[in-house]
């Protein structure tokens, strides 16, 4: 049986296609994941249409190569923070970015319930004007 941290490093650790096979395959449906505010896409997305939509599909279309390399992860009970660093091209500027970000999730019954983004947004809003 995967523990938590293993289950959240299956969403980092793969090629970007599983990666996203193995956060659907984890994420509650009644998932609450929080984009910090300041970020682009900041605001709670309750539901995995809600965050699909509002959060990993303008990801991908808006911005080239964007990443989430994490460095370092924390496992305490159903908790997992993730550690690491954003990178990208804003499309509609051509600006590149790298910012630091912790990922906090919490899970129950081996599906992830909720995530709380923490990011230096104003290394983001840079690559967007």
């Amino acid at each position: 049986m995967a523990t938590n941290l293993d289950l959240i490093r299956g969403t980092y650790e793969g090629t970007s296609e599983e990666n996203g096979r193995n956060l659907l395959a984890v994420l509650s449906a009644d998932i609450e994941w929080t984009e910090a505010e300041g970020f682009p896409y900041a605001g709670t997305y309750i539901g995995v249409d809600a965050l699909m939509q509002g959060v990993f599909k303008r990801l991908g279309s808006e911005w080239t190569g964007y990443r989430a390399d994490v460095h370092s992860f924390i496992a305490d009970g159903d908790r997992v923070a993730a550690f690491g660093v954003y990178s990208g091209t804003y499309k509609a500027t051509g600006k590149s970015m790298t910012a630091p970000f912790a990922h906090l999730y919490e899970l129950r019954d081996g599906k992830i319930t909720r995530m709380r983004q923490y990011v230096d947004t104003v290394l983001v809003a840079r690559a967007l004007t």
